[in-house]
């Protein structure tokens, strides 16, 4: 028989990665506020807890105690509204494309993206690139990328959704899991500083990028033949 108090964990569990939705609505009124920076914090609000839901959901065993509620797609909705729509808002209020209706190419792609039923593989790997517009949209406003220059880098990453290449499932693929853990927890909270500075060093931001790019490098290179199996 399964404890009350266990019970009780279960469901504060799925409220903490609902919490993720208040917080990319909270989001969404900044940036229509041209809040800008707040906006951005509280997008690393939601990454924040996203990175964390489901490891306390596998740790307490939400789904045995709870066997009729899927936190699996309440996951689903709230990182397609955080991860997706919150940041293409950012996007056509900031700025930062040439033109707000450029933002409909991540909304769409990614809408396939969250559908397929292979989107998350048995070796706990995402299938196409894995909608981080949050992380995208921060990293475009703060360092002043040119629009077009930013639709060239949005179009192709939203075509990258399409393409069935695996990329890392952070908290969940083996393979150096934890100097992966380590490198991105770094990076967040360093990402974080960098966000709520008034006029954060652009030499630091640049700096900053090594976290995506050990994400999105080690992800190719596991997407070599012959280094398929070892993931």
């Amino acid at each position: 028989m399964l404890r009350p108090v266990g019970t009780v964990a279960a469901w504060l569990v799925h409220l903490y990665t609902a919490s993720s939705a208040v917080f990319g609505l909270w989001a969404v009124h900044a940036v229509f506020s041209h809040q800008y920076r707040l906006a951005i914090g509280l997008m690393l609000v939601t990454l924040l807890i996203d990175a964390t839901d489901g490891t306390l959901a596998r740790a307490l065993d939400v789904r045995r105690r709870i066997p009729w509620f899927d936190g699996r797609r309440l996951d689903d909705i709230c990182d397609y509204f955080t991860y997706v729509l919150v940041p293409a808002c950012f996007l056509m209020e900031a700025g930062i494309l040439p033109h707000p209706a450029w933002a409909a190419a991540p909304v769409i792609a990614s809408a396939y993206g969250f559908s397929r039923d292979d989107a998350k593989t048995e070796d706990h790997f995402f299938l196409g690139f894995p909608s981080y517009w949050n992380i995208l949209a921060i990293y475009l406003y703060l360092l002043k990328i040119p629009p077009t220059t930013s639709l060239g880098i949005v179009l192709g990453l939203s075509l990258a959704v399409f393409i069935p290449l695996r990329y890392l499932y952070p908290s969940r693929t083996r393979v150096l899991r934890p100097l992966t853990l380590t490198i991105l927890s770094v990076w967040g909270a360093g990402s974080f500083w960098l966000a709520i500075q008034p006029d954060p060093d652009r030499r630091w931001l640049w700096l900053s990028l090594v976290g995506p790019c050990y994400y999105v490098g080690l992800s190719l290179i596991l997407n070599l033949p012959g280094l398929r199996r070892v993931a």
